[in-house]
């Protein structure tokens, strides 16, 4: 997924519905289904992704776990992207009850079957960035980056692009370009993977028409286009 592999992944995560399905553990149904929701959030279609979380939060029954607080949080930030605010917002209040009910906010260091603070204050930023919530927005990604160690994968620098969304939404158009491009350049080459891409293009994509052919607007375009070894 991360590798934009995208048959192949859609090949992985059915299988492991499957087998899931099959093992009759309702938590591991749940848990696959949400994860699974990851791959259509960030290449589309973006009603499968909530079609599974939503899957998952119903096979959840609301119990007061990990899983569930992960498939109402999932839910929330695919209904977001759509542009479902209420329904989006509705699953938000869930999926934070939850996780303070649960004891998600434990850190065990494997996100497989967790769903540490981090993970769900990336996921509200998500939700709060396409719902143009800014300053809620850019307050929970402060708070989500202070719990990201260095060198955490690519979650950080989807914080920052989405940071950058924010700035976008505001009409801040150089701010906005010059954090994407910032980050995009500070990115390891390794996780430079078309899901960063995307985030870094979406920046563009949500300014007004008529600034998008600014310098700054040009400028972060053209570092997008040049080929890893010239940046």
């Amino acid at each position: 997924m991360k590798l934009g592999h995208l048959r192949r992944a859609q090949s992985w995560y059915a299988t492991a519905r499957n087998a899931a399905d099959d093992s009759g553990n309702t938590e591991l149904r749940a848990r696959v289904r949400a994860q699974a929701a990851m791959l259509p959030y960030h290449y589309g279609p973006i009603e499968a992704a909530v079609a599974l979380s939503r899957e998952a939060r119903i096979l959840c029954r609301n119990r007061p776990t990990p899983t569930a607080a992960f498939a109402s949080a999932a839910e929330a930030r695919a209904l977001a992207k759509l542009g479902h605010a209420e329904g989006a917002e509705a699953a938000l209040r869930q999926a934070t009850e939850i996780f303070e009910r649960s004891h998600a906010r434990a850190d065990t260091g494997n996100d497989a079957f967790a769903f540490p603070e981090r993970r769900f204050l990336l996921y509200m930023s998500g939700t709060l960035t396409a719902l143009r919530r800014t300053a809620e927005a850019r307050r929970v990604q402060e708070s989500a980056l202070a719990l990201y160690p260095e060198k955490t994968g690519i979650d950080p620098f989807l914080l920052h692009f989405e940071a950058a969304l924010c700035l976008a939404h505001e009409h801040s158009t150089e701010e906005a370009c010059q954090l994407a491009a910032a980050t995009f350049l500070r990115t390891d080459p390794a996780h430079r993977t078309p899901i960063v891409e995307e985030r870094a293009r979406e920046v563009v994509e949500v300014l007004p028409p008529r600034v998008r052919g600014s310098r700054v607007a040009r400028e972060l375009r053209e570092i997008l286009a040049l080929p890893p070894g010239q940046m």
